[in-house]
């Protein structure tokens, strides 16, 4: 009887808790979220206030400050290890990523309160972890003119981190403290779901939330298959249920969405397709900026409602689902590194949107687009879903990585990959890739010309490498990521960021003064490499006219030019 006196009266306390902890969002009647200092105090209090919720600083960031890690869990237990061996399942929350979109700051104050509060029962199967900002220094720059489509809040932070990153496409090349924080705390974490808030923009309509989740080709094996058949439509029946219909998040062809439009492509520089790599389920939950923010937040809150009641009910066969998908991969050795939409493939969904039309405007007095909220529709629209691979590689025994790459082994270690130093000088047979050709973005993206379009050539051969070099077997569990960041070809790899530019460049040459005489001499003494050249002249007129081309041409086909231009610096140890 005293247990259940003290029982009842611990839930009191929680209860006058949670009332006497509004939220800025609440006192403002959904037109406020607080600044980042804020935030921060907010969940200290709560910190303080509940024995089931804990904070601490998990890393640093670029802004200066730390980010916060918040963890509930029913049994007061915080230790992810001990979480772990308990077979609790994760569900990992990533808000702020955008400060511009605060929706998912607020909706996860209001979702942990309910759960200290009893309002919300949080299964004893399940740990949620949240990071309450993880943009501090677009959090930081605040105002009201940001977003200026958005309807709501007042006041709020500007998409760029303290760097000007936009942190959503920094989780391969990992140019932000955030981003490498992130990766250690992802992998501490390795959560079964992964939902990352965001705000969408574009065409008008009635939906309030819209969804990404994981591309399920991508994702592939049982987990792709249980991802679209069985988690998805669940998501949208419960949220049905709580009065919010759903629908993929609107990446439309045309000018309006009546046409349909294809599933996001997620590729790993996104959140949701880098926790992908790592056999998560993992989503982006877009709210419709032109919806007032008290109806976002509580969309978002509801939607994390369900993937929290989903995960509770269904936790064991996630946990067996991701052990089976981790035991198919190790087994794999065939895998895809580029995708198309297969336009071929479609099916038919429920979307609610505005009549469009155009009007004359008001700037240009040329026609514009318009949406006509007076007539809404329900109509079935097409949606294109399926991605089927267009090139594939056999992942080696393992990988060698010179040690001078420096960057690239940093970020191999923030992923915890297991990288073994050469204890000696070791000549091994290896397969190299020579880059034959690349496109490189004429403009910046997040501070890199991406190389895409990129070609290469496969040789067997044996090389020195020295004591210290890396060797990185594939039998370990980053070895999709492995493939996906160090196959040249593949769309987010590490040459395409630009790790390896400098093997584009080439550092030795001559003058063609003095190396007239000796390419005249060379080919005198080689006649299969005169062979090439008259063949190149006969095929290519352009060349035929070109004394310094032909020049050139002698001096790549001889012993002099350098073997390090255009070598791909990682090498493969075939199986």
């Amino acid at each position: 009887m005293r247990y259940l006196l003290l029982s009842f009266c611990v839930a009191l306390s929680f209860l006058a808790t949670a009332q006497s902890m509004p939220t800025l969002f609440e006192t403002s009647k959904g037109t406020q979220t607080p600044t980042y200092p804020e935030v921060i105090r907010w969940w200290q209090r709560m910190d303080a206030a509940s024995p089931i919720v804990q904070m601490k600083a998990a890393g640093p960031s670029d802004a200066g400050y730390p980010l916060h890690l918040v963890l509930v869990s029913g049994d007061k237990d915080f230790n992810i290890a001990s979480l772990k061996r308990k077979q609790r399942n994760i569900i990992f929350v990533l808000n702020g990523i955008h400060p511009g979109e605060p929706d998912g700051i607020d909706a996860s104050m209001l979702l942990v309160r309910d759960i200290v509060a009893g309002k919300l029962k949080l299964s004893a199967n399940i740990v949620l972890a949240v990071v309450p900002v993880y943009n501090i220094g677009g959090a930081l720059n605040r105002s009201a003119n940001y977003r200026v489509d958005q309807n709501g809040p007042d006041e709020f932070g500007f998409r760029g981190n303290s760097q000007n990153l936009d942190l959503n496409r920094d989780f391969i090349k990992l140019d932000s403290k955030e981003a490498t924080t992130f990766t250690r705390i992802f992998h501490e974490l390795d959560p079964d779901v992964f939902i990352d808030n965001h705000v969408s923009n574009g065409a008008d309509y009635q939906h309030v939330m819209t969804l990404i989740a994981s591309q399920y080709n991508k994702l592939g094996g049982v987990m792709g298959k249980y991802l679209k058949e069985t988690f998805v439509p669940a998501l949208f029946a419960d949220m049905q249920k709580r009065g919010f219909d759903l629908v993929p998040y609107v990446n439309h062809f045309g000018e309006t969405p009546e046409q349909g439009w294809s599933m996001f492509w997620d590729s790993p520089r996104y959140s949701s397709g880098y926790a992908s790599l790592w056999h998560s389920f993992a989503f982006v939950p877009e709210t419709h900026m032109l919806k007032p923010y008290a109806q976002r937040v509580a969309a978002t809150k509801a939607l994390m409602e369900s993937f929290i009641q989903f995960t509770a009910t269904n936790g064991k066969q996630i946990t067996q689902l991701r052990k089976q998908q981790q035991e198919a991969y190790a087994q794999i050795k065939d895998l895809p590194i580029k995708w198309t939409l297969d336009t071929t493939q479609k099916s038919l969904i429920t979307f609610k949107g505005y009549t469009s039309g155009k009007k004359s405007s008001a700037v240009s007095g040329l026609p514009r687009l318009y949406y006509d909220r007076e007539k809404p529709f329900t109509r079935q629209v097409p949606f294109y879903d399926f991605y089927r691979d267009t090139a594939r590689v056999t992942a080696p025994k393992a990988y060698v990585l010179p040690k001078g790459w420096v960057k690239v082994v940093e970020r191999l270690q923030a992923n915890g990959v297991q990288l073994v130093p050469l204890k000696k000088d070791s000549m091994i047979e290896v397969e190299s890739y020579r880059i034959l050709s690349y496109q490189a973005s004429p403009r910046p993206f997040e501070g890199h010309h991406l190389n895409g379009k990129v070609q290469t050539e496969k040789q067997v051969k044996k090389i020195l490498f020295h004591t210290g070099d890396y060797l990185i077997p594939l039998n370990q569990p980053a070895w999709h990521f492995l493939v996906q960041t160090l196959e040249p070809e593949a769309e987010d790899s590490y040459f395409a960021w630009n790790f390896f530019d400098p093997v584009l460049g080439q550092k030795e040459g001559f003058s063609d003064y003095m190396f007239e005489d000796t390419a005249a001499a060379y080919l005198a003494s080689h006649p299969e490499v005169k062979a090439l050249l008259e063949e190149r002249k006969k095929k290519d007129p352009e060349f035929a006219k070109s004394a310094a081309a032909q020049l050139d041409f002698v001096y790549k086909n001889s012993p002099w030019y350098e073997p390090a231009h255009l070598q791909y610096p990682v090498y493969r140890v075939a199986n």
